[in-house]
Parts: C-alpha cells; structure tokens; sequence
C-alpha cells in the first residue's frame, strides 16, 4: 500500500468515525469523502480495525495512508488524496 516517508502532513480538512459499523460501511465512507479533496488534502478517520481492502483503493488513486493502532484496540487513519490518474 501507498506510504509517505515521515515528516508533517497538513491538518485533515475531514474526519470520519467509523467505529461501529459494520464492513463495507466504512470503505466507502472513506473513499466517499475521499473523492471530495483535492489533491494534497488530508482525511483521517478512527475504524474499529486495519483497513486492509482499502490499501489497493488508495493505491489506484494514488492516495497515501498513515495508520496508527489505538490503546483501545482501534485504528487512528490518515489518508491523503493523490492526484487522479487519466
């Protein structure tokens, strides 16, 4: 999946909470608000697991993801909008 080397990204323009709902709601969540940035934009979203089918997503989109495992089990998500392939 698509990773950025360390260093600041921008503060996320919208977060999402997806923790409770059940698989693909939080999928498409994501890549919903995700269709809405620009590219460069950051969406960070709090999901009850790994969003594993979400990786290919981003990579088709050219997005790249941060997550980050919560003490409470969860996951702390950070996903910045790419440039739209032709």
């Amino acid at each position: 999946h698509a990773t950025e080397p360390g260093g600041p990204w921008p503060t996320p323009k919208v977060t999402l909470h997806n923790r409770g709902l059940e698989p693909p709601q939080p999928l498409m969540r994501i890549l919903d608000a995700l269709e809405q940035l620009t590219p460069g934009e950051v969406l960070e979203a709090f999901n009850d697991r790994d969003p594993a089918f979400l990786y290919p997503e981003l990579e088709d989109r050219n997005a790249s993801i941060r997550t980050e495992a919560l003490s409470d089990g969860g996951v702390h998500i950070l996903i910045r909008s790419g440039a739209i392939q032709p």
